[in-house]
């Protein structure tokens, strides 16, 4: 059987934060609607945590709606709405910002999680600030900006230096499978707020049904692949 998780390289060399990509997680039915599927999934999504060191952690994530809003967690347990200037608190291990697609943060020892079965998920590493972002980006979420918008409020919010920053793309559904080539718009949105590093995973998700997910090849009955990444606890700022 194969890995139910993959780091990526360029992430794993910057040395200063934590990450995965989950997928597929075999011989679990996800027939269902979203929320049932993600409380199937979840005991091997928490195994997988704990494996590379993130159990423990808070869990920020985004309700995902296909927009472009970026929440911020400036601090543990406490959050805002980049766009709108709205506190809100939350003192569990896990919560989930509504209307959003993206978060970001600069602290340490809190995870981000963004759930994908197509679209892609879209990380940003600052190593000099230090600071992180995870970006939920499909075709409407690309088109209005949502990566853009991240890497803006990384800017805005932590003093971040786009020069600095690492883009990741990971799986997600490319042409022939879709008709739009959402990805490489991303990496043309990226190389104009003058990002230098930006990796590609470069594989469809719709060509691998073993490895991951497709709402479009599984014609909308499908689990979600989970990205995951955290500050290192030990860096310092």
């Amino acid at each position: 059987m194969h890995l139910l998780f993959e780091q990526f390289p360029a992430l794993s060399a910057i040395g200063i934060c934590r990450h995965v990509f989950i997928q597929r997680i075999p011989g679990i039915d996800v027939s269902h609607d979203k929320g049932e599927v993600l409380e199937r999934l979840d005991a091997a999504h928490r195994e997988i945590c704990n494996a590379i060191g993130i159990g423990d952690w808070p869990l920020f994530t985004a309700e995902q709606v296909h927009g472009s809003k970026i929440a911020v967690v400036d601090k543990v347990g406490s959050a805002l709405r980049a766009d709108r200037g709205r506190h809100g608190v939350s003192s569990l291990p896990s919560h989930e910002f509504p209307s959003c697609d993206g978060i970001i943060t600069n602290q340490r020892s809190v995870a981000l999680g963004i759930y994908v079965a197509d679209c892609c998920a879209v990380y940003i590493v600052d190593p000099k600030t230090p600071a992180i972002g995870l970006a939920h980006s499909g075709r409407k979420g690309t088109e209005l900006g949502v990566v853009t918008n991240a890497i803006r409020q990384m800017i805005k919010r932590f003093g971040s230096d786009p020069g600095n920053m690492l883009v990741h793309l990971s799986p997600c559904i490319r042409p022939p499978h879709y008709q739009v080539d959402f990805a490489a718009e991303i990496i043309q949105q990226c190389r104009a707020l003058d990002v230098q590093q930006i990796h590609n995973s470069g594989i469809c998700t719709a060509c691998d049904l073993e490895r991951y997910y497709s709402y479009r090849a599984e014609k909308g009955k499908t689990g979600r692949m989970l990205a995951l990444i955290g500050l290192h606890p030990t860096i310092a700022n």
